[in-house]
């Protein structure tokens, strides 16, 4: 049975940074919540808590260290690190949990918390469910419940070479016996948490780098560049005459590439050339890809070609992580560009992710225009309709019945999703088909009848 959460998306706690639930005080109850549900073991705890650059990470950072220390619990603060950062720490410093403060892709004025465990993996529903009944009760409990007093009380303390070690981590995932002398290379770090990292370790292993979104000043994370707007990207691949471009997002767990000629290249391509490589070398793990409902029916199409299995889950590379881990494969990911390789890190990593396609090229010679040819995309479409109401679409008999008719117009040639955002009241309407032109007559259908039944506008 699915775990019911009332603050807790696919990807943590996520909303406007000062109002609820991205609250000073929900912060601090949160906080809270996590150093009572997640302490592991006898002795002193501890959490490390990272962020990416948002101004309201300042706020709210103080607000989950205020939360952790006054249950007795010690927190580490490391400061703009991307998310898989904070995953491979929270493992290496044997801490009882990592939190995130960010919103990844989304504006700033936005923010989010997300939490892994002590083993580096983002918690199942039901511990999240937990932590947010300690959190939203904050007001229910005495003032006179007991708490730790004199040194009980959690210390706080930065951990100055943080950066260092996951460079070193990093660097690791990548054959020594290779450089990447001799490339050059184009970086958006969408002003956001990898401005550090990602220019460090690509320079450190010999690539000569071009780079934008390395500015950040609280406000501009993800404004106009990173992985949500990678035609910035293209066009100074295509003017600087770099050998490939990479483009983060904002907290790094996620990238987008674009291939010598200025093409853009997905997570599904970045899967599809990943898994060729690995299955080749019988490095691919049960010869099985991961991947959601929202991939390009031209991976599993590529992927069956060459004997690979894929797998498909609902939306969120949480639940990826989760079919990954219990069928004990290796390679999985998001066509938005969360790539996770399981036997390097716990979570979604966008360097890992750009360093392994990079070993590829080199290993084969191969140019990133030639790899991606692997794969062909069916053509797609996808229609966001923000509504009032989530309405469960099994509940929606109108919309139902087109849906039904419009998979029967496909027929084996396509397919349809329908599907609401995890972090906001979007109704996602996506149609794949061999035919442009029926996809959209299709998708138009679709979006018709959601609009007839759910009273849905289109989402600018």
């Amino acid at each position: 049975m699915e775990v019911q959460r009332k603050l807790f998306g696919t990807d943590g706690v996520r909303g406007v940074a000062n109002v609820h639930p991205m609250t000073v005080e929900m912060a601090m109850g949160i906080g809270q919540g996590v150093a009572s549900v997640l302490k592991a073991h006898a002795g002193r705890h501890k959490i490390i808590i990272g962020k990416d650059t948002r101004l309201s990470g300042y706020m709210l950072e103080n607000a989950l260290v205020a939360g952790i220390c006054s249950m007795g619990v010690d927190t580490l603060l490391v400061g703009p690190l991307p998310t898989p950062a904070i995953a491979f720490l929270t493992r290496n410093m044997r801490a009882d949990a990592g939190i995130v403060i960010s919103a990844s892709h989304n504006p700033y004025e936005d923010n989010g918390i997300k939490i892994f465990a002590r083993n580096g993996f983002k918690l199942p529903d039901e511990l999240e469910a937990a932590i947010e009944d300690y959190a939203l009760s904050i007001h229910e409990r005495t003032g006179d419940a007991p708490r730790p007093t004199a040194d009980a009380v959690g210390r706080a303390r930065r951990i100055d070479d943080a950066i260092g070690r996951y460079i070193v981590f990093l660097k690791n995932t990548f054959p020594v016996e290779y450089t990447l002398d001799g490339l050059t290379i184009a970086v958006d770090c969408a002003h956001g948490a990898t401005y550090k990292v990602a220019p460090a370790v690509l320079s450190e292993l010999g690539a000569d780098l071009k780079l934008v979104g390395v500015e950040p000043n609280g406000t501009n994370i993800n404004a106009g560049v990173g992985a949500l707007h990678p035609e910035r990207l293209a066009a100074m691949v295509r003017e600087t005459e770099a050998d490939m471009g990479l483009a983060f997002d904002g907290d790094g767990d996620r990238i987008i590439m674009v291939d010598e000629e200025g093409e853009i290249v997905d997570g599904d391509e970045i899967m599809a050339i990943c898994a060729d490589y690995l299955i080749d070398r019988g490095g691919l793990k049960q010869a099985t890809v991961v991947a959601t409902v929202m991939s390009n029916l031209g991976l599993e199409l590529c992927l069956r070609d060459r004997g690979i299995r894929m797998l498909r889950t609902k939306v969120g590379d949480r639940y990826v992580v989760e079919a990954m881990r219990a069928g004990g494969y290796n390679l999985g990911g998001e066509q938005s560009g969360h790539i996770v390789f399981l036997d390097h890190n716990t979570t979604g990593d966008g360097i890992l992710s750009a360093l392994q396609v990079l070993n590829v090229m080199v290993m084969t010679g191969k140019p990133l225009s030639e790899l991606k040819r692997i794969m062909r995309k069916l053509p797609q479409v996808l229609i966001n309709l923000r509504v009032a109401k989530r309405t469960p679409i099994s509940e929606c008999p109108g919309l139902l019945k087109a849906m039904r008719g419009q998979e029967e117009r496909l027929g084996e040639s396509g397919r349809i999703l329908l599907r609401y955002s995890g972090t906001e009241p979007v109704l996602r309407i996506m149609v794949e088909a061999l035919d442009p032109g029926l996809m959209h007559d299709v998708a138009q259908v679709l979006k018709e009848a959601a609009l007839r039944e759910l009273g849905a506008a289109e989402k600018e």
